[in-house]
């Protein structure tokens, strides 16, 4: 069976492509073509319907074996194949279904502050003109309708960015030396030193990578009535193109995109008060992930999280985790 070794499981916006596509060009590693299969996000196809975009979202899931296994028959002999879905972490079934028929797989996630984290999925899915709502405190306050109402897991702002409940499902179904857990910020302050960190955790050849490539940087349209209108025929041509078969309708859809982000600011950074009206949404999930890693993540309950690249704060000799739990970036 043509299955994967690896897994990048985790999470949305934490530079997960970039690491996919780095990765892919270590001669000892095979990536899959489609970087993002979500094959064990479910048991069968997708649902059929949701919320607006899932269409889109449905159509880049493969979900039959035959299909999943063959994005890995290229792979040389010898080569560890991997695949990057991040939504894994946050499917306990998923958690599951990989511990089932892979248990000696190893997963690698990145964790980003978690706020910061649903702020750019927000922005992403707004410009996008796949979020209804122009204000990300308002869009996470409607987070439980929309879950109730079967919006597809990129829309779940705050429960994609839950880590430590998430954390606390994984080391109960893998041991801790096959997941490898680091932050955000070490990818993008030190590359090299965390391209080798995975690479030992793969146990492949070190110093062959040693740059990312350049992140996607999400632009910020304004409210215009350009943007509402294009973004209101985005969203209803996604939901019609749902219905079509196969990849019918896409390319409309992928032009309407390229309308929204033309002449775009940059991404908006995150302000202060609005940090203060989502910290408390995370709170009580960053202490218990602080227990089940043993590191300090309190940088993430202040004025501006990420602080520091490494996994935790504390001075270098109270950094060893407790609990087993290997020494991360």
């Amino acid at each position: 069976m043509a299955l994967p070794d690896f897994f990048i499981a985790g999470v949305p916006k934490a530079g997960t492509t970039a690491l996919h596509v780095a990765l892919a060009r270590h001669p000892a590693l095979y990536m899959s073509a489609v970087k993002e299969p979500k094959f064990f996000l479910t048991d069968g196809p997708p649902p059929a319907q949701g919320g607006p975009g899932d269409a889109k979202t449905y159509r880049e899931h493969i979900w039959r074996r035959a299909d999943y296994e063959a994005l890995f028959d290229p792979a040389s002999a010898g080569q560890l194949r991997g695949e990057s879905t991040p939504f894994y972490l946050h499917s306990r079934d998923a958690q599951r279904r990989i511990r089932a028929q892979i248990p000696a797989a190893r997963l690698i996630v990145v964790l980003r502050d978690p706020v910061e984290r649903a702020h750019s999925n927000w922005t992403h899915l707004w410009s996008a003109g796949l979020d209804p709502i122009g204000d990300v405190v308002q869009a996470c306050a409607e987070e439980n309708r929309r879950i109730a109402a079967g919006w597809a897991v990129f829309w779940h702002y705050t429960a994609l960015s839950r880590y430590g409940e998430q954390l606390q499902h994984l080391f109960g179904l893998f041991p801790r030396e096959q997941v490898l857990v680091f932050r955000y910020r070490a990818l993008i302050d030190d590359p090299a030193r965390a391209l080798d960190r995975v690479c030992a955790f793969l146990g492949v050849p070190l110093g062959v990578l040693t740059k990312l490539p350049r992140e996607n940087v999400t632009a910020h349209p304004d409210p215009t009535l350009r943007h509402r209108a294009v973004a209101t025929t985005l969203r209803a041509g996604s939901a019609v193109t749902a219905a079509l078969p196969g990849h019918a309708g896409s390319g409309v859809i992928d032009h309407l995109e390229r309308i929204l982000q033309r002449d775009a600011a940059p991404r908006r950074p995150l302000t202060w008060q609005e940090r203060q009206a989502l910290i408390p949404r995370f709170e009580t999930d960053i202490r218990l992930l602080e227990s089940v890693t043993g590191e300090d993540f309190s940088d993430w309950l202040g004025p501006r999280g990420d602080s520091g690249g490494l996994v935790g704060t504390r001075p270098t000799g109270q950094r060893q985790a407790r609990n087993g739990l290997p020494r991360s970036l």
